[in-house]
C-alpha cells in the first residue's frame, strides 16, 4: 500500500497508509461514533465538505450495499479507519470500502491512531486537515498550515442537491415487513408532503412512504407561493449541511411559510435548525459537534430518554427559542436543544436523526405524530401536541 499523511493544522502530523484515490484534499476533520452504518455515513450529504474519523476500529467488514445508500454519491472530502476491512463478509456486499472510495474519487488514510486524533479533536475543538498521498510527508511550514487553515465549507445546500434517490425507493419496502413498527401504516394514506431537498437523506422518504404518504421532492429553494399552489398536506425540512445561518433565502421562505400556518411542518437536522431561525432563534456552531449513533435525549414532556442517531455541527442556542415554542428535547450530554414544539403553529422539529439507519429506532414516532397533525389539521381539529 502506498504511504498517505495527515496534516492538521495545528500542524500535528499521522503517517499511515493510503485508501480509496491517490492525491491530497484539505476539509473539515470531524469524528464520528458509530459503531455501524459507515456505509450510510458515505452517502449522507450532511457531511459535505468534511473529512471523516471512523471511531471504531474495523470498518468495511460488510462492504458496500448500493441498495441501503442514502444519495447517489459521496460528498465527504476525506475518510480515516484505523483498520480497513480488505475481504468484507456480508451476501449483499456489492464491492468494497476502498472499491467504493476509488469510484467516488475519495482521498483516505488507514492504519493510524485514530484515538488520539478523536482525543485531539474533543480537546481542540473541529480542526482542519489535510489527507495527502506520498512517499515522505510534506514541509510542514507557514504556507501549507496556513493553507489548510483557510479552507471554509460555502454553499454546502446548493453542492449537494439533488443528491436523492429517487425511483429506486419506490415500494422498496413494505410495511408488513417491518417487525420494529408498531403503528398503524394506513394513517398517512392519501396525504402528499413536499420534501425540501437540503441534502436529504433517503431513509426520509422511505418513512413516509411507509406510512402511505406521498413524497414530493422539491428544490432547497422553493418558494413559499410555490409550495402553497401544490396544495400538499405536509412539509419535511430535511438535514443537510453546513452553517444554517448561511441560507438566507430559504429562511425567509420557511418564515413565510410558518406565517401561512396551514400547513403542518416537520424538521429535522439542519431543518430543524433553519425553522428556528425563521422563528427568530439563533444558532451557534459546537465545539466538535455530535456525530454517531448513539446520543442520549431526553424528551422533557415525559422524562424519557432515548438512543439518537445525530450529525450535526451547529445547535440552535436554548436561551433564544422565541415565545412561541418550547424546547421539548435537550441533550443528556451537553445540554443542548434537540427539539422544538411550536405553539402557534403545526409545526414541530428535531435535531437527531427519528429516520436513522443505520442506527436506533427509538424515535421512529415521530413520523408517526408528524402524521396526526397532517390529519388533525386536514380534520378541522387543532392537533393535540406538536409531536
Amino acid at each position: 500500500m502506498k504511504k498517505a499523511f495527515l496534516i492538521l493544522a495545528d500542524g500535528t502530523v499521522f503517517e499511515g497508509n493510503s485508501i480509496g484515490a491517490a492525491g491530497s484534499v484539505i476539509g473539515e476533520t470531524v469524528f464520528t461514533t458509530g459503531m455501524t452504518g459507515y456505509l450510510e455515513t458515505l452517502t449522507d450529504p450532511s457531511y459535505y465538505g468534511q473529512i471523516v474519523t471512523q471511531t471504531f476500529p474495523l470498518i468495511g467488514n460488510y462492504g458496500m450495499i448500493p441498495e441501503d445508500y442514502e444519495s447517489k454519491k459521496c460528498h465527504i472530502r476525506g475518510y480515516i479507519v484505523r483498520e480497513l476491512c480488505e475481504k468484507p463478509s456480508n451476501f449483499r456486499c456489492k464491492l468494497t470500502l476502498d472499491d467504493f472510495l476509488k469510484q467516488q474519487n475519495i482521498i483516505g488514510i488507514c492504519g493510524i491512531d485514530t484515538r488520539r486524533l478523536t482525543k485531539i479533536l474533543r480537546e481542540a475543538g473541529v480542526m482542519n486537515g489535510m489527507i495527502v498521498t506520498a512517499e515522505t510527508c510534506p514541509q510542514i511550514d507557514k504556507n501549507l498550515l496556513s493553507k489548510i487553515k483557510s479552507y471554509q465549507i460555502v454553499d454546502a445546500v446548493k453542492n449537494v442537491q439533488n443528491s436523492m434517490i429517487l425511483e429506486p425507493l419506490k415500494n422498496a419496502v413494505e410495511p408488513k415487513k417491518t417487525p420494529f413498527y408498531t403503528k398503524d401504516f394506513a394513517d398517512g394514506k392519501g396525504k402528499t408532503v413536499a420534501l425540501f431537498d437540503f441534502g436529504a437523506k433517503a431513509n426520509i422518504e422511505r418513512e413516509l412512504e411507509r406510512r402511505g404518504c406521498t413524497v414530493k421532492v422539491v428544490p432547497y429553494d422553493t418558494t413559499a407561493e410555490q409550495i402553497k399552489a401544490m396544495n400538499v398536506d405536509g412539509i419535511m425540512l430535511s438535514n443537510g449541511p453546513g452553517d444554517p445561518a448561511e441560507n438566507v433565502g430559504v429562511i425567509a421562505e420557511i418564515k413565510k411559510l410558518c406565517e401561512y400556518g396551514k400547513i403542518p411542518i416537520f424538521g429535522i437536522c439542519l431543518g430543524h435548525q433553519m425553522l428556528a431561525l425563521a422563528n427568530g432563534a439563533k444558532t451557534e456552531k459546537l465545539k466538535y459537534g455530535h456525530r454517531g449513533g448513539n446520543h442520549p435525549v431526553k424528551d422533557l414532556q415525559s422524562g424519557r430518554v432515548y438512543i439518537s442517531s445525530q450529525n450535526h455541527g451547529y445547535a440552535v442556542k436554548n436561551e433564544t427559542i422565541p415565545k412561541n415554542a418550547e424546547l421539548s428535547f435537550v441533550n443528556c450530554n451537553d445540554g443542548t436543544c434537540e427539539g422544538i414544539a411550536y405553539k402557534n403553529i403545526p409545526a414541530f422539529s428535531v435535531q437527531f436523526h427519528p429516520e436513522a439507519c443505520g442506527g436506533p429506532h427509538d424515535t421512529n414516532f415521530l413520523f408517526d405524530s408528524f402524521i396526526k397533525m397532517i390529519n388533525a389539521l386536514g380534520a378541522g381539529r387543532v392537533p393535540e401536541a406538536n409531536r
